[in-house]
């Protein structure tokens, strides 16, 4: 209708200059960009100081991708009009997206200056400060724009971003929520407001958010990735498989779908699956070092060893590398426990992880923390008893809880008030109610922000906070960077140095780390007496003792008539030169055979074809499925004779194997995760004979007490005498001795004296507690 108007109106008058306006107009409504060029130009041409149709002409070039003619145009119309305000807003964004900034902030201010109420203007000057490095004048503008309309979605998510980028979380989270309250449609706040979420650890709602991006445009890869992420770390692994593979489906190329898929596979026990999907994100994305590094990982997992050297040459250089650029490195301080690589490698993989969580931690602003008088809690002013605090996400079905479950009520309650603060919810297992029901003080602060945690533990006064946690699964690391307590520790679940500045001690053992070995550690070293490795065997497994509750060798498919060497340890943590040693064994001792556990069952063939190719005899390799705790301790007292991994021992494993009465074989290196297994055995008392200083010692050793039946009969009984009275599994005892080094440790915080290395002796006169 418009448009027939202005060809009549065209027809009577051929130079009516405002109809080829309008009627260009209509043409640039309708995308049909040349033809509204066409007119323009006959608009201005006709009427020389018709700034409009400048303006006009300056937005087509400028859609067209001609910026240079569009500047022309604006500055056409600025001639005309001095005082035009959208013109010299218009120019400001052709010099925005050229990247010059200065010009483009000069023309937004002139703008402004021209018409006060120029929302756009504001929120466009405050981007072009905000890129220039000008950030506070960048808030102002956001401001200014949000005073003349609270309700401006563009200035509310800008605003957000920076306090976003400044870490105030707390404000970038209010900016989001505000621009979602105005408007509909947009996905970017909710992905910000669901990486807040995730970054605070309230990952139900940042799946919440994702799940909004997602329903506003359900292609969205990313959202599908980053729901996925945060699906694994919530435990939802198979609904994290399912994202991965929508976003796969949606972006067949995208590199970083694969590999997460990948981890998703590995964490749910489709190995075979993960390395498939490792290598494909390898194939799309050649130079990808989380992918290198995790497939070298799952490969391990499996036993994986073809060109095992050069993978671990390639990795180290993609640590190196990354170290030196101050990347977070592709190997998780976990993992790097049971590589071969140089000890001081694994301390500054760690120390760059604890830098990530000391940012992490800064992004939540905290105020200045009080933390208790630095007085003797036995003295006059103190309250009569050190509070203790310990975090972990294993309160439950657990290693950890089934090794330190009595630890947390054992503790002397004239003495020490324990906290222990569960950073998972409850499981329901008799683990977690009996620790709920055993310590003192037990707080679920699962659902909690790590600042909110943060702010309990430091009200409840708490003097030494314990990290039972380290680099494991379900951490939260950042909580200990925040520095809730004024001295902090890392215990039993990390076996390992932390590289944190804020964790000022590691619990540990004068066998497992030596003071000789203190540089590869962060942490000042406290040797405990005996063995720093606690167990509660003696307070829930005493059944398995009973010799009529031993099962048969026929119950699990083992020879009866053979020598049965046993390794109970997860498969990672094998290497070449280990097997290669065993098989050695095997061939050397008649009648023998190697028992191993199908962890994970996806390794078992590997082994076993390995072990064929050394010329060990098929029969004489035995796997079996995994069992449960108890059932796992009385069934190892069917071999004769245990065989550690040098790599990474046995650790919860090893004390199994000793409790149950099994003697071990066990060559200590320098790393930490290397010599528990030595420290377990010397903490029986009868130890010394099972330690080794080769790999060749090691070979003989296995093959003089199998070939020696009398002499490993000797230290089996030896072993099994101990058990009730030997400091490994006495656990009061262990529970003294380390109030006796929570007690020095508050004391040395009391006189002044920054953290220090100490041995505790079993010496109440040397070790008081505090009176």
């Amino acid at each position: 209708m418009a448009y027939n108007c202005y060809l009549e109106a065209l027809r009577i008058q051929p130079n009516f200059a405002i109809a080829w306006s309008n009627l260009a107009g209509l043409f640039m409504e309708a995308g049909e960009l040349n033809r509204a060029l066409q007119y323009y130009k006959e608009a201005v041409r006709l009427k020389p100081t018709f700034f409009d149709a400048y303006l006009n002409l300056g937005n087509v070039y400028k859609a067209l991708g001609m910026p240079q003619e569009a500047i022309v145009c604006y500055q056409r119309a600025l001639q005309v009009r001095p005082d035009y305000a959208m013109a010299y807003g218009n120019l400001a964004s052709i010099y925005y997206e050229q990247r010059n900034l200065d010009m483009a902030i000069l023309n937004y201010r002139r703008a402004i200056a021209f018409d006060s109420g120029f929302l756009e203007a504001y929120n466009n000057l405050g981007n072009a400060l905000k890129d220039a490095g000008r950030v506070d004048e960048a808030i102002q503008c956001y401001r200014q724009c949000l005073a003349l309309q609270p309700s401006h979605p563009q200035a509310l998510t800008n605003l957000g971003n920076i306090y976003m980028e400044w870490n105030m979380l707390s404000s970038a989270a209010s900016c989001y929520k505000a621009t979602l309250s105005v408007t509909t449609g947009l996905s970017a706040p909710f992905n910000n407001l669901a990486i807040i979420y995730k970054q605070q650890g309230n990952l139900s709602d940042a799946i919440s958010c994702y799940n909004e991006v997602l329903r506003i445009d359900p292609m969205a890869a990313d959202a599908l990735v980053n729901r996925g992420n945060t699906y694994k770390e919530s435990g939802r692994v198979n609904e994290a498989i399912q994202d991965y593979i929508r976003a796969i489906n949606i972006r067949p190329a995208m590199a970083e779908a694969h590999a997460n898929l990948a981890s998703a596979y590995k964490d749910s026990g489709h190995v075979e699956a993960a390395i498939k999907s490792y290598k494909q994100a390898l194939v799309l994305r050649p130079d990808f070092p989380e992918a290198t590094c995790n497939l070298l990982h799952t490969l391990q997992c499996v036993c994986y060893w073809e060109d095992r050297e050069n993978k671990f040459i390639e990795v180290e250089g993609i640590l190196r590398r990354q170290i030196k650029m101050s990347v977070i490195p592709s190997v998780q301080p976990f993992h790097a426990i049971a590589y071969p690589i140089d000890p001081m490698l694994a301390l500054e993989i760690s120390c760059k992880y604890a830098a990530h969580c000391s940012v992490i931690a800064s992004r939540y602003s905290l105020p200045p923390l009080n933390y208790p008088a630095p007085f003797p809690v036995k003295g006059e002013i103190g309250n009569g008893r050190l509070r203790v605090g310990y975090v972990s996400s294993d309160f439950g079905n657990h290693p950890l809880s089934h090794l330190m479950g009595s630890v947390f009520g054992m503790h002397n309650r004239e003495n020490v008030e324990v906290f222990c603060y569960a950073l998972s919810p409850n499981d329901g297992t008799e683990w977690r109610l009996r620790i709920q029901s055993e310590a003192e003080h037990f707080i679920d602060v699962s659902s909690m922000s790590s600042d909110t945690i943060v702010k309990m533990i430091n009200e409840d006064k708490i003097q030494i906070l314990v990290n039972l946690n380290g680099y494991t699964k379900g951490a939260r690391n950042e909580i200990f960077a925040m520095q809730p307590a004024p001295i902090q520790i890392s215990y039993m679940g990390f076996p390992g140095t932390t590289g944190a500045s804020n964790i000022h001690y590691l619990v540990t053992d004068e066998f497992v780390s030596p003071l000789r070995f203190s540089h590869i550690y962060s942490e000042k070293l406290v040797h405990l007496p005996h063995c720093y490795f606690v167990n509660d065997y003696k307070q829930k497994n005493l059944d398995v003792l009973d010799p009529n509750c031993l099962p048969k060798r026929s119950d699990y498919g083992l020879p009866e008539d053979k020598f049965i060497f046993a390794c109970f340890n997860q498969l990672y943590k094998m290497d070449p030169d280990i097997f290669t040693t065993w098989c050695n064994i095997l061939k050397r001792v008649p009648n023998s055979a190697l028992w191993l556990l199908r962890f994970p069952a996806a390794g078992e063939m590997r082994l076993r074809t390995y072990a064929t190719q050394q010329g060990v005899l098929s029969d004489q390799i035995i796997f079996t499925d995994v069992a449960m705790k108890s059932e796992h301790i009385r069934r190892s007292a069917l071999a004769d004779l245990f065989l550690d991994t040098p790599l990474c021992n046995a650790h919860t494993t090893g004390t199994d194997v000793l409790w149950a009465g099994l003697p071990m074989v066990t060559l200590p290196l320098e790393k930490m995760a290397t010599r528990v297994a030595g420290s377990l055995c010397l903490a029986t008392g009868v130890g010394e004979e099972m330690i080794v200083s080769s790999l060749k010692e090691y070979e003989e050793k296995a093959v003089s007490l199998a070939l020696n039946r009398t002499k490993l009969q000797d230290l089996s009984d030896k072993l099994k005498a101990a058990r009730m009275a030997c400091p490994l599994f006495d656990t009061a005892r262990w529970v003294r001795n380390l109030e006796r080094a929570y007690f020095k440790m508050w004391n040395l915080y009391c006189s002044g004296q920054q953290p220090q290395p100490f041995r505790v002796t079993e010496n109440n006169q040397e070790f008081p507690y505090d009176r």
